[in-house]
This record gives structure tokens, C-alpha cells and sequence, in this order.
């Protein structure tokens, strides 16, 4: 049956390559850090590493690792089964508990993926008769959550508020029973924030609930980590928070639905993902505790993080690169062209900075981009050696 279909696929990843989008897998032998050994898909050695999320730099952290190991000890390598059935240990619990508290929320459920998280929310609370108004530039989790649901599906434009109260007044006038906003909390292509203290108030003037995935935000965003909710001062006005323990919180994989406790309560009887996936693994579980014991007191690495942000835009800036404006430690290096892009990125491998081109399908036609990705394990001469290999690269690049 596949010798059928093998030279379609074929002719579909050779148009691919041509088109200069072809996103190969560079492997690495060393722990995720501020500099890792490359070791196939790329010059051999050691390289600078800007393109992980790991922005706190506690994937590598001695004392994570040393509750991973314990956990180990104490909790075994793996459940072997979901939670409603014998999937949920002590660990599990203790770690819903202290996010609900880090994170302002009544309660917390644990998913194995943020992916599955936004996967599991639409069609667990939106029916027929609902309808949930998602940004244009929402994370792929949340549009394919969407999909899963039988509600009507409005879009508006990336933090437009004139747009999103349009639609809104579309919704209402639909006679929807339950409207839900969504957005990123930071938009993970463009770096921007969303302007959630305005989607509060509209969501309150039209009478919908806000759910924000705050992937890229919790645990370095805001005066104590607590996300995009905290920086707006709308922590008690957010009805749905998402997020992952697979970029600051650790970097290794899990997700979690933080929310009103009723919502939490209706997840874990009806989310499909929950109920057919295996618990998230007891080591995981315990790790993550310990990073929020470390955030308690990260304010150190958080303005370690900015200084770095602040460094390496700035430099790039001055050299007359085009970055997108913020402040975020996603720092899009805009290039337009994807073939480009790819080019300038294996430039900057060959240069020991390691990075990754993005272009379409992840970003729109046209709009390709390298985006960097600062941490607070980035030394000073670390970003500035990245400044001047970007310098170097485009130098080369324009011949």
C-alpha cells in the first residue's frame, strides 16, 4: 500500500528542501545549557546555544537534578497508568497544589504537555451553543483545541482590542451562552505581550471568561515570575491559565491547566487527554517542585535574564539589525527570506552560535526569521559573542 503513496511524500520533501524549508534535527551529547556539544546535524563541537527555552537556565540546575534523582529513589521512573485509575501520587498532588498557589488559582490540574493541556479545555467546556475567540497568532495547541470543540470560532487580529470587542459583539449577538477569550500570554514567534489588563475589561463588559497560555512567562515575567497575569495586575481577573514545565520551569516536559476550581473539577472528569494519557512521570513532578522553591528566591537569575535582553537587543539594534520591539528574552532577528534565514543561521553554527531559522509554515510567507532566545546561564561575552558572530554572518551573507 505505501509504494503507492512514496513518491508523493518524496516529491513533497524535495519541494520542501527547494523552497528552503526543510528544518533538520541537530543532535547534541551534552545537558540543555548555555553552551552544548553538537555532535551530528552541524559543525562537531562545542557551540553557544540560543535557541532553547530555558530561560532561567535551571535544565542543568545541581539542585533539580538532585530531586530528580531522589524522586527516582523514592517515587519510581513511571505510573504505567492514567490518574482516575492509579496514575496519582502524593507527588502529584503536592505539585498541583503549589503551582495553584504560585499562580493565584484555586486549583490545578497536571497534563502531559502543555499541547495536551490546550488540547483538552475547548471541547470540555464550550458546546454548540458557545463560542471562544481566539488571537490570529495563538499557539498551534490552541488552535488545534479549538478544532476539538463543536463551538463557534471567532478570530481577531494579534492584540487588537477594537477587533476583539467586534467580535465579541458578534458572539453575544449570536445569543452564545459562554464566551471564552483566548491568547498567548507572550506571543512565542514575536516576543510581544498581550495587553491582557484590556482583554479583562472587555471580557467583564461582555460578560466571557479569559484563558491565557503563559508559556513563555511563567516563571520570569512579572516581579515574582507569575506570568503575563502578574505583570497587568489582573491575576484575579484570568479564569484560565496554561502553561508548561518544559521551558522556565525546568525544561524537561509537562504541562498544567491552572483555574477556577469548578473548571479544574469539570477536567478531570471530562478531558480527554487526562483520561487516556499516562500520568505525568513522579521524577518530573518532583523536579518541578524544587524549581519552585528556587523561584522563591530567583530574583537574581530573573535580572540576570533582563540584563542579558536588554544587551543583546540593544547591540543588535545599534548594528542596524530588525528586531521586533519589546522587551521579551524572545528576541526575533527578522530576515524576510527563508532560504536566508536557514543560511544565516548555519553562518552563525559555523561561528559557534547556535540558533534556528523559522519561516512557513511556523511563521507567515515572507516573514522568516532567526529567533534568539536569551537565558540567565548566558554569560556577558556569551551574548556579545553572538552579536559579533550575527555581524560576522551577515557580512558573509551579503558577499
Amino acid at each position: 500500500m505505501f509504494d503507492s503513496v512514496r513518491d508523493d511524500i518524496r516529491a513533497t520533501l524535495d519541494e520542501i528542501r527547494a523552497d528552503g524549508l526543510f528544518k533538520p534535527e541537530r543532535v547534541i551529547g551534552t545537558p540543555q545549557s548555555a553552551t552544548v556539544e553538537v555532535t551530528a546535524g552541524g559543525r562537531p563541537g562545542e557551540v553557544l546555544n540560543f535557541c532553547a527555552n530555558n530561560y532561567l537556565g535551571l535544565a542543568d540546575h545541581p539542585d533539580v537534578v538532585a530531586a530528580a534523582h531522589e524522586a527516582l529513589d523514592r517515587w519510581g521512573y513511571g505510573m504505567a497508568s492514567v490518574r482516575f485509575i492509579c496514575g496519582t501520587q502524593e507527588v502529584h498532588k503536592e505539585l498541583e497544589a503549589r503551582l495553584s498557589a504560585f499562580l493565584g488559582q484555586e486549583d490545578t490540574i497536571l497534563y502531559s504537555s502543555c499541547f495536551d493541556a490546550n488540547g483538552g479545555v475547548f471541547e470540555t467546556l464550550l458546546g454548540a451553543e458557545d463560542a471562544v475567540i481566539s488571537d490570529a497568532l495563538n499557539h498551534a495547541s490552541i488552535i488545534d483545541g479549538i478544532r476539538l470543540s463543536k463551538a463557534r470560532r471567532f478570530r481577531y487580529a494579534n492584540r487588537d482590542m477594537a477587533d476583539l470587542e467586534q467580535q465579541l459583539k458578534e458572539a453575544t449577538e449570536g445569543g452564545a451562552r459562554r464566551k471564552l477569550i483566548v491568547t498567548d500570554g507572550v506571543f512565542s514567534m514575536d516576543g510581544y505581550v498581550a495587553p491582557l489588563a484590556d482583554i479583562c475589561d472587555l471580557a467583564e463588559r461582555y460578560d466571557a471568561m479569559v484563558m491565557v497560555d503563559d508559556s513563555h512567562a511563567v516563571g520570569f515575567v512579572g516581579a515574582g515570575g507569575r506570568g503575563t497575569p502578574e505583570l497587568h495586575g489582573v491575576m484575579d481577573r484570568v479564569d484560565i491559565i496554561t502553561g508548561t514545565l518544559g521551558k522556565a520551569l525546568g525544561g524537561a516536559s509537562g504541562g498544567y491547566v491552572a483555574a477556577r476550581a469548578e473548571i479544574v473539577a469539570l477536567l478531570r472528569q471530562r478531558s480527554r487527554p487526562y483520561l487516556f494519557s499516562n500520568t505525568l512521570a513522579p521524577v518530573i513532578a518532583a523536579a518541578s517542585l524544587k524549581v519552585l522553591d528556587l523561584l522563591e528566591s530567583a530574583g537574581d537569575l530573573r535580572d540576570k535574564l533582563n540584563a542579558n535582553t536588554a544587551l543583546f537587543r540593544g547591540r543588535m539594534t545599534e548594528a542596524g539589525f530588525d528586531i521586533l520591539p519589546g522587551d521579551h528574552a524572545i528576541a526575533p532577528v527578522m530576515i524576510g527570506d527563508a532560504a536566508e534565514a536557514g543560511r544565516m543561521a548555519e553562518l552563525l553554527l559555523e561561528r559557534g552560535v547556535y540558533v534556528i531559522g523559522f519561516s512557513y509554515p511556523v511563521v507567515p510567507q515572507g516573514q522568516a526569521r532567526i529567533r534568539v532566545q536569551l537565558s540567565a546561564a548566558h554569560s556577558t561575552e556569551d551574548v556579545n559573542r553572538a552579536v559579533d558572530a550575527f555581524v560576522a554572518a551577515r557580512a558573509e551573507l551579503r558577499g
